[in-house]
Formats: C-alpha cells, structure tokens, sequence
C-alpha cells in the first residue's frame, strides 16, 4: 500500500460523519441524490424553495436510508438565507463536508427571440448568482484557510451547457456554461485549501422538471436522439455525484462529468 493509500485508509477509519447540503432537495435529481448521500453514511441538509410537501418526503427517504436529515425552506438567491441553510445543517448535524449546489430552472420551451426578459433574469438569478453564493459559503465551511477540514462540492450542471439547445433555452444553456466555468476557476483557486469542485452534466432525465418546461413527454422525445436510446433515471445522476463527493475521487477536480447516455 502506498503512502497516500494508506493516509486515505485510515481517514476513512477516522474520520466524523460526512455532512451535505444539497440545495433543490426536494425533487428530482436533489431528492436521488439526498437518499444516496444517506446510503453512504452522510448527513443531509436539504434546501427547498416551495415544496415543504416533496422536501419532507426526501427527509423520510434519507432517514430509513439510515442517514439524518435537516429540511429549510429557502431562496439559493438570498445570501442571507442561503448563510440561514449552511448554518442551520452545521448546528443539527455537524460541520458541513459537502454542497451540491443542484437547485435550477429552465422558463418554459421556446425560441430565445421570443423568451422575456423577465424569464432570463430569474434562470440567471437562479442557476448563476444561487450556485455562486452556495458555494461560496460551502469554500467558507470547509476550506482550512477559514478553518475547516476541506470537502468536496459538486454543481449541477447540463449538457446544454455544451450543445447550446437551439429553439429550446440558450438562456438556460448559457446559464449552466456559468456553472462549470466556475467550477473550473473554484478548484483551481481551493484545492490548495483542500476542498475539490466538480460538476456534473446530466443529459434528459426523468425529472417533473419537462412539464415545468411545458413538455411533459420531452424526456422520452429526447430519447429518440441519444446513443443509449432512453432518457436517464435521477438516481444515475445521484450515483456521479456520489462519487464525485468520495474518497474514490480524491483525485478528481476542476472536471465536468457526463451523464448523459452518450450525447
């Protein structure tokens, strides 16, 4: 065994339960990934925005998956109630080890000529500025300059951050393109402090986020366009983040992941 296997080997013997937000909770790809954290051992604090319903059940879900649970409704684009969420999480289950900054929008399908305003600010608001201020608390908790053991965040990113999604959302494309230039420039400025950033770029998934778009069969009618011929299942999703938030990838930095059925 090395010497860097064996430092891993017994932090892993040693080391207090993991803690993880993860933001958009509730629903889809954040309420698969919550059950899975709780599977491997984490402690989950779940950021909602509306649902308390959703968010509650996630909260049942990671508890008989043998994990504990926080739920706190908030706004990802408050700074002050995105400071309410990592705090609260630290003082129920522990210093926080982990963020999934998965909490996203899209507006409806449609030409971006024909796309208001109104809508890009808010998808910006969201996916930029909501990602951006949760990880900049989530550096704030575990990097050792600031004190703390280091960890490991992962966004959610898309593949539209890439292909663009001509006549659907550049706007949201646009947005995710954000999120993982800011993963690159986060673990570049933090791995030094010990806390690794990588995204995941998931392809169309089984998520109610199609009807809030105003297609409720877009997954299926995607599927049709990807090498693997079926759209994902959020817990796929859940199992790369999963990793990525491991010590099977303490290697891994500053990557984009893709879980996408090939495209």
């Amino acid at each position: 065994m090395s010497p860097e296997q064996e430092r891993r080997a017994g932090a892993a013997a040693q080391a207090p339960g993991r803690v993880t937000v993860v933001t958009g909770g509730g629903r889809g790809i954040g309420a698969a990934t919550a059950v899975r954290l709780a599977r491997a051992g984490h402690g989950v604090g779940i950021g909602y925005e509306r649902d308390a319903e959703a968010a509650a059940r996630t909260a049942t879900a990671v508890r008989e998956a043998g994990g504990e649970a926080v739920t706190f409704r908030m706004d990802v684009t408050d700074e002050d109630q995105v400071d309410a969420l990592f705090t609260e999480v630290r003082e129920r289950l522990g210093p926080v080890t982990g963020a999934v900054c998965n909490a996203g929008i899209t507006g409806r399908l449609g030409r971006f000529t024909e796309t208001p305003a109104a809508v890009m600010r808010r998808v910006t608001e969201v996916n930029v500025l909501g990602t951006l201020l949760c990880a900049r608390r989530a550096v704030r908790e575990m990097s050792t300059a600031y004190g703390g053991g280091g960890g490991a965040i992962v966004a959610v990113s898309s593949c539209a951050a890439t292909l663009g999604s001509p006549g659907e959302y550049v706007h949201y494309a646009a947005s995710k393109a954000a999120v993982d230039a800011m993963t690159v420039g986060l673990a570049k400025e933090y791995g030094p402090e010990g806390v690794r950033v990588n995204s995941v770029q998931p392809g169309s998934v089984l998520t109610g986020m199609h009807a809030a778009m105003g297609d409720p069969d877009r997954a299926w009618k995607k599927a049709e366009g990807t090498p693997l011929r079926r759209p994902g299942e959020p817990e796929e999703v859940a199992d790369a983040i999963a990793w990525l938030l491991s010590d099977e990838a303490s290697f891994t930095s500053g990557a984009m992941l893709r879980v996408s059925g090939g495209l």
